[in-house]
């Protein structure tokens, strides 16, 4: 899709705990035994059950890195020895958290926790009607960038986990707050490749608030919409054929072969052009070689952040040279925003997975799903 996909989620971490003090054991019964908590399709994170409290292994907090990060959830007065073996200790269910991404906000919604949130980076990204009503009310406070979050107002708020993402863990902002007793997590979501492991963060979340089972059923749900919309798709007679992307300071940034996005147009039985190119983040290319293997394509899936084909030519006269163009069969994500300018694709997508293939299923085999109305994309007119 545009460059922006592969680029939106970079920043933050450190880790802190509130128990440092604590050195006795969490009480265990004799029948307690060690669980793992299913996870099939994220490969970031993994949940282990201990009795009285909870293990999250953080595998994957940034690409590039064989780093792990372990987190603590201890049951409220429940005292953990040598906390210090943790990169974070939180007491659960929490009743304060803070996000930092807008991927996030799907979860707590999804679990009824939204009362829970109390700060948030660049409030305007969000674009969920619920979450911004609670903006409106001043439920939910601005905390700054990603990039230069306001300690100040963090360590006002206090809140019981702040959950940060990162590129390489290096933060002023989170060491301090990790100096300052509050708990700071990864959650990488965004480096996730398959469609249902992005979802499978959803677990992450239930985790913090004791609401396993209900992350679990959740998700299952997803994943079987989902894989019943492959099976479907994958009953086409015919497969289209598929460009994405478009042009930023003349470079062309399309998803590559291993990436979130190819695998979706795979999944919907399209035939992405570049579907053999590796790599799971985004192709750069000139605009020359785009021409020359993708002009005759039947259909383009996110076109940037153009919003009507006559914006696409003002831009470039080559985007009028495809065929996917000249047929009007060009589809963005961008037009769909909340009411100030956050993109839904961006926020839910990750999280839904199920409606953004049963989108391109209805796009590129219309007839496979005649009662399915569009949820994420439009064709541009």
């Amino acid at each position: 899709m545009q460059k922006i996909v592969f680029l939106i989620n970079i920043l933050i971490f450190f880790t802190a705990c509130k128990n440092n003090g604590d050195t006795s054991e969490p009480i265990k019964t004799e029948n307690q035994t060690q669980k793992m908590v299913a996870v099939t399709y994220a490969e970031g994170f993994e949940i282990e059950e201990l009795g009285n409290f909870k293990v999250i292994t953080l595998k994957k907090p940034w690409p590039g890195t064989d780093k792990t990060f372990k987190y603590a959830l201890v049951k409220k007065n429940t005292p953990i020895k040598n906390p210090e073996n943790y990169d974070a200790v939180v007491e659960v269910p929490v009743r304060q958290i803070v996000v930092t991404s807008t991927t996030h906000i799907p979860s707590l919604e999804m679990l009824n926790e939204l009362e829970a949130l109390i700060g948030f980076p660049n409030l305007d990204y969000i674009s969920s009607e619920k979450t911004r009503k609670k903006i409106s009310e001043g439920k939910i406070s601005e905390i700054g960038k990603n990039e230069d979050l306001n300690t100040e107002i963090l360590i006002d708020l206090s809140p019981d986990a702040v959950i940060g993402f990162a590129v390489d863990g290096n933060n002023s902002a989170y060491s301090t707050l990790q100096q300052m007793g509050i708990p700071v997590l990864y959650n990488s979501d965004w480096t996730e490749t398959s469609p249902l492991g992005k979802a499978e963060w959803i677990k992450f979340f239930g985790a913090f608030f004791n609401k396993e089972k209900e992350a679990d059923s959740i998700f299952k749900n997803i994943e079987t919409e989902y894989l019943s919309a492959k099976k479907i798709a994958s009953d086409a007679k015919e497969t289209p054929t598929v460009i994405s992307g478009a042009m930023y300071k003349d470079v062309w940034y399309m998803p590559q072969g291993d990436s979130w996005g190819a695998q979706f147009i795979a999944d919907a039985n399209g035939d992405y052009l570049w579907k053999h190119s590796e790599g799971t983040g985004s192709l750069s290319l000139n605009l020359e070689s785009v021409i020359e293997k993708g002009h005759k394509a039947d259909i383009w899936i996110g076109p940037g952040q153009f919003t009507s084909l006559e914006e696409m030519k003002n831009a470039s006269q080559a985007y009028s040279q495809f065929n996917a163009y000249k047929s009007g069969k060009v589809y963005s994500y961008s037009l769909k925003k909340g009411e100030t300018g956050g993109v839904v694709y961006y926020e839910l997508a990750p999280n839904r997975p199920d409606l953004v293939l049963k989108d391109l299923i209805k796009i590129f085999h219309p007839q496979l799903l005649p009662d399915y109305n569009i949820f994420f994309f439009d064709q541009l007119q």
